[in-house]
């Protein structure tokens, strides 16, 4: 990126603006008002006025519910006749939404008549009949009839009562003694009763009730009519209040730029940056619409690392003076960034975004959570039910929402699906079945068909290897993760601060993490190591590759290297050697792995297992899936694990199991995102970010607008 600058009169600020704004190509910066005798600047004249038209024309949009995919194509807009037809369009929509708020306002008043009413109904009794006597006191209301009662029979204001009605409604009349007021409020006082409303009608509440309804209706009518009228009016406006919009905001953009530039009295400057390979196009356009009446200047050409230092900068005629070779520019502004990522992988800049924006010349994570995240989530889920559930969950959410962070998720999601379909047909289970047991469609291992075996998740008494072997898959996979991380710190360091430094600071990291590991897991002290390490990939274990620990040579070695990091991290730093048992703790910290893999794979063994029941043979358990399967079990005398609620509970049991194994598969669906989501998503930010990333770069916002319903 490069820095530039452009200075110039006043007199031709509103064409630079202009030309500028057409480019969308320079991230301007706001004037810090640093600088002697200069001043930001005002807005242009008008800018008040585009504004308010700007509210005006928004306004519109939202009472019309008019978004961007209403729009049928490019439209002219008549600059001198806009402000006219502008109001023209204003008075007849807000003629139209009046009418349907008034509408609308008499319905919902209507409606709560309506049910101010229905209770009167229960009591059989004409409206009229219940207000206007000059010696009688009425009451109308909802509480409890014996205590209303009672109420009555102590006051000494009433000589006598009646009471109508059971239930939801009740109605009151007392005849007071000579000269009491307000007796049978008085009485009520502290009761449990609340008091309706009486409508003024002389009809029964039924008859009342229906007419209002009527009422209702008609209202209804005619606000459908005026909805239909405003969605014609969205129809013929849409193109133009959208063309409209984008032509304010395009003038307020330009109207309110000077409030970033520095001015003085007669003259502007206005700072920026650009991609340095469209430097000379800034310069050739501005020159081609003012010629010499402004400077463009490239200040420098930026080439940060993510703390702010620099290789080097080059210094251009006219521009500032800064630091080379390591050191830091003058100002502590660094560039914004333009963040990219490979075509497939976008949607993971949402997980990188989470933590911060890279800053500029900061590698940038998102390719590589894109190869590892998924990698992680489909090992640990591996299942081709959830996978295909979780690959229709993310298709929904990319397809069906407009949020572009929806978008995101939906697409990480359905890279996690696919995933886990992969694992899952590795595993070959779905939904924590083998189908080829239950089924004669299959008739062997899903892999066994593409000429390889299938491999275990360890679950099953017979299979406790695997689940220790996962644990060392699980380390190794997090030292080569925490490799990657620390290779990349070491490379900016390199480049930024040279070799000593990134040798002591980063190399030293490099050095303690492989000679740790490729000492565990060599023969050196073999005898004080546990045996799953030289086991898991020997030959005759369950993943048997050949090799059973590196050789006690290379274990001294490897100690040896982890011996000079020590040192070299003491030279950079006293206090990070107190931390120097990290790479222990950071590859241990990537078992979660394969504890997650267990407990999920032992969740959905446990749903099939109460639903179905099983029994064990061989190490392994046998579902008992079939009618008569668990008597012909028990006449053979197997070990049976549990009887299954499909296999022994009758129609209730059957019953039973189908909402076990529902929601019980739900269940474990969803705690897969819990679970290996935010474990995974753990690893990427703690162990791995933590190594190299630190983010909290700003945006590459271009001064400019991409032309959509207007020409240019």
């Amino acid at each position: 990126m490069s820095k530039v600058s452009v200075t110039g009169s006043k007199g031709v600020l509103e064409q630079v603006i202009a030309t500028v704004h057409e480019l969308n190509l320079v991230h301007i910066r706001d004037y810090d008002e640093s600088w002697d005798g200069f001043e930001p600047g005002a807005s242009l004249e008008g800018a008040d006025q585009t504004a308010e038209q700007l509210v005006t024309v928004r306004s519109l949009e939202s009472i019309l519910d008019i978004d961007e995919d209403d729009a049928e194509g490019s439209f002219g807009v008549d600059e001198a006749k806009l402000q006219e037809q502008l109001e023209a369009v204003r008075s007849r929509v807000n003629e139209k939404d009046d009418e349907r708020d008034e509408l609308r306002t008499q319905i919902r008043e209507i409606q709560e008549e309506i049910e101010a009413v229905k209770p009167f109904a229960a009591l059989g009794i004409d409206l009229d009949l219940l207000s206007g006597y000059d010696s009688l006191e009425v009451a109308v209301g909802q509480g409890k009839r014996d205590a209303v009662e009672m109420a009555l029979s102590a006051s000494e204001e009433i000589e006598a009562y009646e009471i109508f009605g059971e239930g939801r409604a009740i109605a009151v009349f007392v005849n007071p003694t000579p000269g009491a007021t307000d007796a049978l409020a008085d009485a009520l006082v502290g009761v449990d009763f609340t008091t309706y409303t009486i409508p003024n009608a002389d009809e029964s509440p039924s008859a009342y009730v229906q007419g209002l309804e009527q009422k209702k209706r008609k209202l209804e009518s005619k606000l459908n009519t005026v909805e239909s009228e405003i969605q014609e009016v969205k129809l013929e406006e849409a193109d133009f209040l959208l063309a409209v919009e984008e032509k304010l905001t395009i003038e307020a953009q330009r109207k309110e730029a000077p409030l970033s530039f520095a001015t003085t009295k007669n003259a502007f400057v206005a700072e920026g940056w650009i991609p340095t390979k469209r430097f000379d196009e800034l310069e050739s356009a501005l020159q081609a619409t003012v010629g010499d009446s402004v400077l463009v200047e490239e200040l420098e050409v930026a080439s940060f690392g993510s703390d702010g230092s620099h290789k080097h900068t080059e210094h251009v005629a006219g521009g500032e003076e800064v630091a080379t070779d390591g050191g830091h520019a003058s100002s502590s502004e660094t560039p914004p960034v333009i963040q990219k990522a490979p075509k497939g992988a976008e949607s993971f800049k949402l997980l990188t975004e989470a933590v911060s924006r890279p800053k500029y010349k900061e590698f940038d994570p998102t390719i590589l959570v894109f190869l590892t995240f998924p990698l992680m989530f489909g090992f640990m889920i591996g299942d081709i039910g959830y996978g295909a559930l979780y690959l229709a969950i993310g298709y929904f959410m990319y397809s069906q929402y407009e949020s572009a962070g929806i978008k995101s998720l939906g697409g990480v999601a359905m890279w996690a699906g696919a995933f886990t379909v992969l694992f899952g047909f590795l595993y070959d289970e779905v939904f924590g079945l083998h189908l080829y047991e239950y089924t004669t469609i299959i008739s062997q291992p899903l892999p066994e068909y593409i000429g390889i075996s299938y491999i275990s998740k360890g679950i099953f008494p017979g299979d406790i290897e695997w689940a220790i072997g996962w644990l060392v898959v699980s380390v190794l996979f997090g030292v080569l993760h925490l490799n990657i991380a620390y290779v990349l710190q070491f490379i900016e360091d390199l480049e930024f601060h040279g070799a000593k430094e990134a040798i002591q600071e980063t190399g030293s990291w490099i050095l303690l993490l492989n000679g740790l590991w490729i000492w565990v897991f060599s023969t050196h002290l073999e005898s004080s190591k546990p045996e799953f390490l030289f086991e898991t990939f020997a030959a005759g274990g369950p993943m048997a590759i050949g090799f059973a620990g590196f050789s006690e040579t290379v274990g001294i070695i490897a100690l040896g290297a982890f011996i000079v990091g020590f040192f070299l991290l003491a030279s950079a730093s006293l206090a990070e050697v107190l931390e120097f048992l990290n790479v222990l703790v950071n590859g241990l910290s990537y078992t979660r792995i394969a504890a997650v893999l267990l407990a999920k794979a032992g969740m959905a063994l446990a749903v099939n297992l109460l639903a179905f029941g099983a029994v064990l043979e061989d190490g392994s358990y046998t579902f008992l899936m079939t009618p008569g399967s668990l008597e012909a079990a028990q006449a053979a005398g197997q070990n049976i694990v549990f009887p299954g609620l499909f296999t022994a509970g009758g129609v209730i049991g059957l019953i039973a199991g189908l909402l076990v194994l529902v929601f019980g598969h739900i269940i474990v669906l969803a705690l897969g995102v819990t679970s290996a989501g935010l474990q995974g998503i753990r690893l990427e930010y703690v162990e791995f970010f933590g190594k190299f990333y630190e983010g909290g770069g700003d945006k590459y916002e271009p001064f400019g607008h991409e032309r959509r319903y207007t020409d240019e």
